[in-house]
């Protein structure tokens, strides 16, 4: 691993820091739930602490812990004992006990920096980072208005959009830098938000590309076996997915799409994996009758994540975000398999010229591309080409060395929360 990290500072001329750092990482969700945003704040934390330093993890009361790390949870509610995925109005009580918990850590404990995770976290560490003089680091995953708009929980150009549109606005002018988790986020920022791209530090989500590897000939009579066990033919066409069931990540549509594939394509299958809404998502393959060729599985912890997409021979990603990150997209690309994905710009700009894309949000098209994915003779050389992509452009540990460089930058900096913020104005400029 030593020789790995050298070479990786020689590569990226970035200066290895002493160890010693010690950063406290504010994560308003449910940490550690094995999707997502939570995926990129656990490879990050490891990558981190191989580095040297150490992270401490303040987070909600719910989600399952992770050894190795230093994880805080704040009190639970007694109206709520269980936390439900996307925007909620319980929120604002899970993110003021939330800043209550980083306030007690940080009273008791000496830190070096604030790393906040969306915009909840990036606020609670702006409020707590002024008063305790700490640089405040934002781990920008995606639009907060346009998040809480793909969750329902937001009409666009009403009165409460116009003013969670100006706190985010805010946030993202007061914090010291900003990591996003895609480079077209740090477009988002410099064009709609009128950021200071100089403040900015493009980050996009990597993958551990150890655990995350193809298929091993050895592994080829355990896959039988599994698929068996699921009740897909061992020699099945199969298509992979895992993460979320929503309508934002495209779920229904994937659906859909399978109607098509099964009448031309009656050996594919879909592997579903992830949750929530397991029962509403069986009951719409039972009413578009593809019940037969769709397996879901529910929930995966990530440990298991590289052995089920290893069932696979091509994955899909019909996120329809335009926004926010899609990390799963680099899980599939480390394993080697080929990638079907709707046309946005984070999807393009992950999978490059070696991915194959649907017209955003139409059922249709998607399965078209996973047909013509299928009945191309190249397949087996886009998935190598996509690990290859991945190898070289998305590991966290040349990542890890990119964010303590950002912290570096914010210590040396002298300044401290709303220094130097610009003025958002009265009338929001979007």
């Amino acid at each position: 691993m030593a020789n790995a990290f050298d070479n990786l500072v020689k590569d990226e001329n970035i200066s290895k820091e002493d160890p010693g750092l010690r950063i406290l990482m504010i994560a308003p969700t449910s940490f550690f739930g094995d999707y997502g945003c939570h995926v990129r704040i656990l490879e990050e934390a490891r990558a981190l602490q191989r580095l040297g330093h150490h992270v401490t993890i303040v987070t909600y009361r719910n989600g399952r812990d992770v050894p190795g790390l230093d994880i805080r949870r704040t009190l639970p509610i007694p109206w709520r004992r269980h936390y439900e995925v996307g925007s909620s109005r319980h929120k604002i009580v899970f993110d003021a006990l939330l800043g209550l918990k980083t306030l007690q850590v940080l009273s008791r404990e000496r830190f070096d920096v604030i790393h906040g995770h969306l915009h909840e976290g990036a606020l609670i560490g702006l409020v707590l980072g002024r008063l305790f003089r700490l640089p405040v680091i934002f781990d920008f995953q995606g639009s907060l208005t346009e998040e809480m708009i793909d969750h329902k929980f937001l009409q666009r150009d009403g009165v409460v959009h116009q003013l969670m549109h100006r706190l985010e606005k805010w946030i993202d002018h007061s914090v010291q830098y900003t990591l996003t988790s895609s480079n077209n986020a740090e477009q988002i920022l410099v064009r709609d938000f009128a950021c200071d791209p100089e403040r900015i530090r493009p980050l996009p989500d990597c993958v551990d590309i150890s655990t995350f590897s193809p298929l091993s000939e050895s592994e080829m009579t355990m896959r039988s076996a599994e698929r068996v066990r699921l009740g897909i033919p061992h020699d099945a066409q199969v298509i992979v997915y895992l993460g979320l069931l929503a309508e934002y990540q495209g779920t229904s549509l994937l659906l859909e799409a399978m109607q098509k594939v099964r009448s031309q394509r009656p050996s594919v299958y879909l592997l579903l994996m992830g949750f929530p809404g397991i029962d509403y998502y069986k009951a719409m393959a039972q009413n578009l009758g593809v019940a037969d060729r769709v397996v879901f599985t529910g929930k995966i912890p990530y440990e298991d994540a590289p052995s089920y997409l290893k069932l696979g021979d091509v994955a899909v990603s019909p996120k329809l975000s335009a926004t926010e990150g899609a990390g799963k997209l680099l899980n599939y690309m480390a394993l080697g398999l080929p990638t079907v994905s709707f046309d946005t710009p984070v999807a393009h700009e992950y999978l490059g010229g070696h991915g194959v894309f649907a017209q955003k949000g139409d059922a249709s098209s998607l399965a078209d591309a996973l047909i013509a994915l299928f009945d191309n003779p190249n397949m087996q050389e886009i998935g190598e080409q996509l690990r290859q992509r991945a190898v070289i452009y998305y590991d966290w540990n040349r990542s890890a060395l990119k964010i303590v460089d950002t912290y570096k930058k914010a210590l040396h900096s002298g300044e401290r929360p709303f220094a130097n913020r610009p003025q958002v104005s009265s009338v929001d400029q979007r």
